[in-house]
């Protein structure tokens, strides 16, 4: 999928559970827009108060913009500012790409906080829990902003599986010892798993 990102209102950010979760969305002014229709991920809130809460209302890259003109038109669309459009939910698709975990900045072994990316299907995470090696406990991370958890504890050790829920299907996938004993800030690690 190309990075087709797009910020919403409330309604739909729903706090940040919505962030990761993919729409379809197609401009209805066929004077300037195309047929086809652009799938947006959902990666931020819109700023300010411009999306009122209970609006429905998608904060569009100029990439998408572009997907949706008419060829040569892509400008000119952008330039409104405002459009009408319709949407609806639809499964996200990474083909070729598994889930992988973003270790944030500042982590350490007794606050760790984690990126989830790449998520196919639901594309919003509800619940996120960690085990640490050699336990069989998997403790409850908290939810920040976006598509980010932390769990505060410690000190903790690696290497360290994942359980992820989705918000929407409560469907949930286990990656087993996917950030490694030696895990650094700043790091990504890629599991071997995705939702179908």
């Amino acid at each position: 999928m190309k990075a087709r990102v797009g910020a919403v209102s409330p309604v739909l950010f729903k706090g940040g559970e919505g962030c990761g979760a993919c729409y379809k969305v197609k401009c209805v002014d066929r004077d300037i827009c195309s047929r086809r229709a652009v799938t947006v991920i959902v990666t931020d809130e819109c700023p300010g108060g411009y999306c009122a809460f209970g609006r429905t209302h998608f904060d569009l890259s100029g990439a998408a913009f572009s997907r949706m003109a008419v060829a040569g038109s892509a400008s000119q669309l952008r330039d409104r500012g405002e459009i009408s459009v319709l949407f609806r939910r639809t499964p996200c698709k990474y083909r070729g790409k598994n889930i992988a975990f973003h270790v944030n900045e500042g982590s350490t072994e007794y606050w760790l906080s984690l990126l989830v990316e790449f998520e196919d299907g639901d594309g919003d995470v509800g619940a996120m829990h960690i085990k640490q090696s050699n336990s069989v406990e998997w403790l409850e991370m908290k939810h920040v902003w976006g598509a980010n958890w932390c769990i505060i504890g410690g000190p903790l050790r690696g290497p360290f599986s994942v359980k992820l829920t989705t918000l929407s299907t409560q469907r949930t996938l286990s990656a087993r010892d996917v950030i490694p004993k030696n895990w650094s800030p700043k790091a990504t690690y890629t599991s071997r798993l995705n939702f179908s």
